[in-house]
């Protein structure tokens, strides 16, 4: 059983849900990221997702899109990364995504991206711009040596297509709740919670919803009826707020604390 699997069995026996926050790793550098993630597990979070920067984040809105910037001016690297996760394991149990476009890890070689990444620590992998279709070199690597392979579904996925993410997707699945980039939003669509009914038709997999959700009174109407909630623009926002503020870490980590509060 994954570190990912342990804690939505956990969660559940207690009848709670998992928050996960998003951060862009290496923004502002990678020792802030480490530090972060730290402080966002004292502060409630339960999985934590990492963002490996890219120059063309297809799927994000401007948020993530001055982080990957910001990370990659400072020479962040997918490397780099897999090495602060093997920092961070030393310290941390904590679950360990990172969300990555398709080109790094074609760049770095599939085999071995996920043979440093789970030697390293990392739990599991969201690929946006990899339907599982094409996704099947990554899926048996995964199953081969302990990645979860995380996909992606939408407001506009059929049945056939819920079918056969649920089928191919570990972990949990990620159910975007709204069509187009990621962004904090000040409301989300009323058909989320039947969406996420629709897919559980389909599976007992756990489901996380991301994309939107900013606020807390948002986080606590995703965790009525999701299994996990998802939260990154918005916390990408307090780090950009905060860019070279000596209390950055603790703003960040006050934030995630007001989310947990608002699921439990």
């Amino acid at each position: 059983m994954s570190r990912i699997d342990k804690v939505f069995k956990k969660l559940k026996e207690n009848n709670q849900k998992a928050l996960i926050p998003f951060i862009t790793a290496g923004d502002p550098d990678l020792d802030a990221t480490k530090r972060l993630v730290i402080e966002m597990e004292k502060a409630g979070a339960d999985i934590i997702e990492l963002g490996v920067p890219f120059s063309d984040p297809i799927a994000d809105g401007p948020a993530i899109q001055k982080a990957s910037y910001r990370s990659l001016k400072a020479g962040t690297t997918l490397k780099k990364i897999i090495g602060l996760v093997k920092e961070l394991r030393r310290t941390t149990e904590i679950p360990l995504v990172l969300m990555t476009y398709y080109n790094p890890v074609f760049k770095y070689g599939i085999s071995g991206f996920v043979r440093d990444a789970t030697d390293a620590g990392v739990d599991g992998i969201i690929v946006p711009d990899l339907p599982p279709e094409e996704g099947e070199g990554i899926i048996e690597e995964g199953k081969r040596r302990g990645l979860n392979t995380i996909f992606l579904l939408a407001p506009t996925s059929t049945k056939e297509r819920i079918k056969m993410v649920a089928s191919v997707s570990t972990g949990f699945i990620y159910y975007v709740s709204l069509t187009g980039v990621t962004g904090a939003r000040e409301s989300l669509p009323e058909t989320v919670e039947a969406s996420v009914n629709k897919i559980r038709k389909a599976t007992d997999k756990p489901i996380a919803v991301g994309f939107g959700i900013s606020t807390a009174e948002q986080a606590k109407r995703i965790a009525s009826f999701a299994d996990g909630v998802i939260v990154g623009s918005a916390i990408v926002n307090v780090i950009e707020k905060n860019l070279g503020k000596p209390d950055l870490i603790e703003a960040v980590s006050d934030f995630v604390k007001t989310l947990k509060e608002g699921i439990i």
